[in-house]
């Protein structure tokens, strides 16, 4: 008889909205309800799949909740699998280390709250089925500098043994550093399932043992982008695990391009715009499209463009909803205008020529961009301050494509100027 769980983590309930594109009311309010009901997909899962067991791998929350609609909701949920006889695990992450919710909200006997202690929890056992272990440690505080795998306990002979760990191992973009540890150091532990959690983007390992990041399972910005998911785990009597991919997400980021290469109408660009998001939306694996729309190429309308974008967003919108179920969420301009010949005593090509050779290279140009730029990045939030890179090398590169584009931007408003448009 095999024995089922359903892997999750980084969840983030009632996440706050993150990214400040969203102004329409509308998208906000389905981005904003998108974690509680990507959550009770999980459950309606669980309880499909008949599973023994749900595993939660850190960062049910997104942070010191205290809202009681919240602790209502997760009851409510954790309600309806303690009635179907399925035990919860969960592991408290960098998020949801110091949760009140967590720790006073009263939950039924069958869902087990790991401490800051290691514990190993002995499924009971059944004839016929191999015995499993479920192994888990939570965060005691918001930060975990250092690996924890050598607080876990060793691994129960004869069991099957599962561990749930929050972790960063050994580095991720977009994440920081927490309870840090290699593959091999997990595949070192003996344990024959790893369920991990903290990297939004999923990975599975199948060698000396699982090792499974489920990533999360509803995106909450741009940088979440992609079908977000779970993982079903079935262990059998021989001891063998076999994963299944679940999706789970409600909302679908996704960055679609729309190629404006050689066109000169208004009406052929917002044809191309609404052909990229129906084919965005024809293969998008959730219930909703959100797409960021960069529009790319040389075009004769780059000008145009960067003077009425708000235009094309408006008519993307529109044809994103008689799409359905689609929406745009930011709308991005990188096109310029065709490359023009530089005609000798054209004063256009001659400024455009001493833009490229003897301005944008400049030393006091570089200088007086990297001062304006310091002292705008100096008054944003803490949070947003990587806007122009994260280290030095990105900062500079990040104010040459600004300095670029608003070239590019100021020549096409010039040439349109003096063809009378």
């Amino acid at each position: 008889m095999a024995y089922r769980f359903v892997h999750a983590a980084d969840i983030h309930l009632d996440s706050p909205l993150r990214s400040l594109a969203l102004r329409d009311a509308d998208l906000a309010e389905l981005i904003g309800n998108a974690t509680r009901r990507a959550f009770v997909r999980i459950i309606d899962l669980c309880l499909e799949e008949q599973v023994d067991a749900l595993l939660i791998a850190g960062d049910l929350y997104d942070g010191e909740q205290t809202s009681m609609k919240t602790a209502r909701f997760l009851a409510e949920q954790l309600r309806r699998l303690d009635e179907a006889s399925i035990r919860v695990f969960i592991i408290r992450g960098n998020h949801d280390a110091l949760s009140k919710i967590t720790k006073e909200l009263v939950l039924p006997n069958s869902v087990k709250v790991f401490a800051g202690r290691a514990e190993a929890v002995e499924i009971d056992h059944v004839p016929g089925r191999v015995p499993v272990v479920i192994h888990g440690l939570s965060f005691a505080q918001p930060h975990a500098p250092e690996s924890l795998l050598s607080k876990y306990r060793p691994t129960v002979e004869g069991a099957v043994n599962v561990g749930l760990l929050h972790t960063s191992l050994g580095g991720a973009p977009g994440h920081d550093v927490y309870a840090p540890c290699s593959l091999v150091e997990l595949q070192a532990t003996g344990f024959d399932y790893w369920a991990l959690g903290h990297v939004h983007k999923r990975s599975v390992v199948e060698e000396r043992g699982t090792v499974v990041m489920p990533g999360m399972p509803q995106g909450r910005d741009i940088n979440e982008a992609g079908a977000k998911s779970v993982t079903l785990v079935t262990i059998d009597d021989d001891r063998s695990v076999h994963i299944e991919q679940r999706s789970t997400s409600i909302a679908q980021f996704e960055r679609v391009a729309v190629d404006a290469t050689g066109l000169e109408d208004w009406r052929d660009l917002v044809a191309a715009a609404t052909r990229a998001l129906e084919k965005a939306r024809d293969t998008a694996r959730s219930e909703h499209l959100v797409a960021r729309l960069k529009v790319t190429g040389a075009t004769p309308l780059a000008w145009r463009l960067r003077r009425d974008a708000d235009l094309l967003k408006t008519e993307a919108d529109q044809r994103a909803s008689v799409i359905g179920a689609c929406w745009v969420e930011k709308l991005e301009i990188a096109c310029h205008p065709p490359e023009r010949t530089e005609a000798a005593g054209d004063p256009l090509s001659e400024l455009h020529s001493l833009i490229k050779t003897d301005i944008l290279g400049s030393h006091s140009f570089q200088a007086e961009l990297v001062s304006m730029a310091e002292e705008i990045r100096a008054q944003l939030p803490q949070e947003c301050r990587d806007a122009f890179g994260a280290d030095e090398a990105s900062f500079r590169e990040a104010l040459a494509r600004l300095a670029r584009e608003g070239a590019e931007g100021v020549m096409a408003r010039l040439e349109a100027a003096g063809e009378g448009v």
